[in-house]
């Protein structure tokens, strides 16, 4: 199940994404990283968001993926 938190919401309005894009992200991302407890995902979605990458921001807690922030990626994104 996927749960998002009310900044996710938020950043959702602001950048028209929608639920399905970030379940694209999540399910078929180009780049994952880990940072602590946070996991990051990026995928570039066509047509959508100036083919910026779309990077999602979750957390698990008890088989749930907590969105905690998701927005289209201005900068290239670089592991280490």
């Amino acid at each position: 199940m996927i749960r998002i938190t009310q900044h996710a919401k938020n950043n959702m309005r602001l950048y028209k994404i929608t639920i399905a894009d970030i379940e694209e992200v999540l399910e078929e991302a180009d780049a994952r990283d880990k940072e602590g407890y946070r996991y990051i995902a990026l995928k570039r979605i066509k047509e959508k968001f100036g083919n910026m990458p779309l990077k999602v921001v979750y957390m698990i807690e008890n088989e749930d993926k907590i969105i905690i922030t998701a927005y289209p990626l201005r900068k290239t994104y670089k592991k280490g």
